[in-house]
């Protein structure tokens, strides 16, 4: 019997007639003669002939599309068009049988909404398994990236009693029979009688834990889950994600955005190296796609083209003030094409603005500085006012094409005093983040850190259009299937 091998090591190499054993589900069957069989490590099959004279009619009858295969033969250079090798098949064992009239992919273009609905089988078509393998590469890159800088990989709490945002949008973690909640006598919910005692929730971000552990081993960062209860049914939403958070001591947000801009530029190095032949497949798809457009809504650059524009270009870095003035002076904005209209400072950005910024006026990844402290979290270091009096914090978005904000991330307030002040201003309980407070009461430093939505990131590197459609199982306000 040959040496089991996969089917993306088998076709890179050149090896032939030598026996193997390839294992993996039929694509397509013709002529009763020739099996596309693909096993998952890359969108190519390799094509198996068989002797189909000489083959039970009972076995031929089972090899329909979707049924698992062990196939053992000789590798022959193929006859064929579009293949270097073809598999001379000796021996097939059937090891699961697919109904045809019943499985729901079959050999012609499906909707995305349709694989959505079937997101359990979706990962056989060529479309998902290339996205799948972009994302683990873009995984183990992020990991790679960080632990070769000496960072220390934290785990943060993925339940809690804190609220990082403050946005209030948590879903709500407990073990009360739900219909039959302890109540205090003045009619409260009774939390002390719940598991932990206390009101808790499911994370929005690590961050103020990652804090806590970049005051000690100076450098850490997380990748995990985060949840938001945001009823956002877009193409930009979901209720469970990942979150890449770094949290670095010593850092001033000039070291901040060094190191977010050289993450992205590293992993998405890594994923033109290491998944080439998947991401030329996604850009391809995205051209198909990109022809039902009008002209003036498709893109100008290619997906190889607008990953490798990101790696060629330094980000152009300016404040949020410099960059309300370019908007406010802009064509759209001047002819009112813009859906919010930039009136002036103080402006919330949309991305209609941030995607402006890099698509049209620079042309290059962007990332923004110093934004008013009025539409910014309470944890972010306060600037002294301008000469016209505005209050501006150490913020950092960077832009991305195609996306707008991609990373978003400051330099801490470091100082006890401003951040309790900014603490009050915004109604935030100091007593239920005496923890956090602790790590500027005892040996405060300069320090910094952001967060990389990671189901973003694979959005812009496999150039598909719907975050549901990047993470294996989306959550969604009125779905949690799967």
């Amino acid at each position: 019997m040959g040496q089991r091998i996969k089917i993306k090591a088998l076709l890179e190499s050149d090896d032939t007639n030598i026996d193997v054993t390839v294992k993996g589900w039929v694509r397509t069957f013709r002529n009763n003669q020739f099996i596309a069989l693909n096993d998952g490590s890359t969108n190519n099959n390799v094509q198996i002939v068989v002797d189909f004279e000489n083959t039970d009619a009972a076995l031929l009858k089972r090899i329909t599309t979707g049924a698992a295969l062990s196939v053992t033969g000789t590798v022959v250079p193929s006859l064929g068009k579009g293949q270097k090798i073809d598999i001379k098949a000796k021996e097939i064992e059937i090891l699961g049988d697919s109904d045809p009239e019943k499985y729901p992919l079959q050999p012609k273009k499906h909707s995305l909404e349709f694989l959505r609905e079937i997101a359990h089988l979706r990962f056989r078509t060529n479309t998902f398994g290339a996205v799948f393998r972009v994302r683990n590469s873009l995984s183990f890159a992020v990991h790679q990236f960080f632990q070769e800088r000496g960072f220390v990989y934290l785990h943060t709490p993925v339940v809690t009693a804190s609220d990082a945002e403050g946005a209030g949008e948590a879903f709500k973690v407990t073990n009360f029979d739900l219909d039959n909640i302890p109540r205090t006598e003045t009619g409260e919910i009774d939390y002390k009688q719940d598991f932990f005692g206390k009101a808790t929730n499911l994370t929005v971000s690590g961050q103020l834990e990652g804090e806590l552990g970049a005051m000690a081993l100076s450098d850490i960062y997380t990748f995990g889950p985060t949840f938001r209860a945001e009823n956002s049914n877009t193409t930009r939403h979901l209720a469970e994600f990942w979150m890449i958070e770094p949290e670095m001591a010593f850092y001033d947000l000039d070291d901040n955005m060094d190191l977010a801009e050289g993450l992205l530029k590293y992993v998405i190095k890594y994923a033109l190296d290491k998944n080439l032949e998947d991401i030329e497949f996604l850009s391809q798809r995205l051209q198909e796609e990109e022809k039902q457009k009008p002209q003036n809504e498709r893109s100008e650059m290619t997906l190889l083209e607008k990953l490798q524009f990101c790696l060629d270009n330094d980000f152009v870095r300016l404040t949020y003030t410099e960059a309300i003035d370019i908007l406010k002076e802009s064509t759209p904005n001047k002819k009112k094409k813009f859906q919010y209209l930039v009136e002036g400072w103080g402006t919330d950005l949309q991305s209609e603005h941030e995607r402006y910024l890099v698509e049209k006026h620079f042309k290059k990844p962007v990332i923004l500085t110093d934004y008013p402290k009025e539409i910014k979290a309470f944890y972010m270091r306060q600037n002294e006012p301008d000469a016209n009096g505005r209050e501006t914090v150490r913020a950092m978005d960077i832009l991305f094409p195609g996306i707008g904000e991609i990373v978003g991330g400051s330099q801490r307030e470091e100082r006890l005093d401003k951040l309790e002040q900014r603490m009050d201003e915004m109604g935030i309980p100091k007593e239920e983040l005496w923890w956090y407070l602790d790590t500027r009461r005892f040996g405060a430093c300069p320090h910094a850190g952001f967060g990389l939505g990671f189901e973003r990131l694979v959005l812009f590197v496999t150039g598909m259009g719907n975050i549901r459609d990047v993470i294996p199982f989306p959550r969604f306000p009125k779905n949690a299937e799967f």
